[in-house]
């Protein structure tokens, strides 16, 4: 019956019979607004972003892994107090450039005991406060350190089944313990520095074709 089927149906035959296509007509990709489609792709990279990055709500954040050798602290509010105050001092500090610093620690009776450290440990203190500052959870873990399949998947925000998948690829470098394989921590930190590169680089582009639109992002 003319003007009987809505918007999008379709009547399909076979034999002699006839058959009603309920299901909205697909609106062809052309049509859609270039406009809508970088939004939509500037949306979907957020979300990609945000879920690939885990550890950037820190207080809710699991432990990235699970080595005995590794030190984990989880700030209170005092300590992310105190961790501004302190490395806003160790910072002016270390722009004198010295090789080492003499650092005085005061212990609960006024006693006071004085270390001379090297620049290098202290600007990873900084580095360290740095983070405490944050809220964040700090582990400290020596370059060296093997971590399992497992535990680098943790790392990176990714589940073991799809790490696998990107050793066999070749994205970070492994060898095997009997049937069991490992991974350097140092590795799995560059590969995840070369990533937060590109996507930090693909973020930029898109906002840079957002702002030629005039999108407002």
């Amino acid at each position: 019956m003319p003007g009987a089927l809505g918007l999008g149906e379709q009547i399909l035959g076979s034999g002699g019979h006839c058959a009603v296509d309920a299901r909205p007509a697909r609106r062809p990709q052309s049509l859609v607004p270039y406009r809508s489609r970088l939004a939509f792709r500037l949306f979907r990279f957020r979300l990609f972003r945000i879920k690939s990055h885990p550890f950037q709500i820190c207080r809710d954040a699991p432990p990235p892994m699970n080595v005995s050798a590794i030190t984990k602290v989880q700030p209170s509010e005092e300590d992310v107090a105190l961790a501004r105050e302190a490395r806003r001092t160790l910072e002016a500090v270390l722009k004198a450039g010295a090789g080492t610093r003499q650092v005085d620690f005061r212990d609960g009776s006024g006693r006071v005991q004085t270390v001379r450290m090297p620049a290098s440990a202290l600007q990873l203190l900084q580095d360290v406060l740095d983070q405490i500052e944050k809220g964040c959870a700090v582990s400290i873990v020596p370059t060296h350190t093997e971590l399992t399949t497992q535990e680098a998947a943790q790392m990176l925000g990714v589940s073991r089944p799809f790490f696998v998948q990107m050793l066999e690829r070749g994205d970070i470098p492994f060898h095997k313990i009997g049937t069991h394989r490992r991974v350097r921590y140092r590795d799995v930190v560059d590969y995840k520095k070369r990533l937060d590169a590109q996507r930090h680089q693909a973020l930029e582009e898109l906002a840079t074709q957002a702002q030629a639109l005039d999108m407002g992002y």
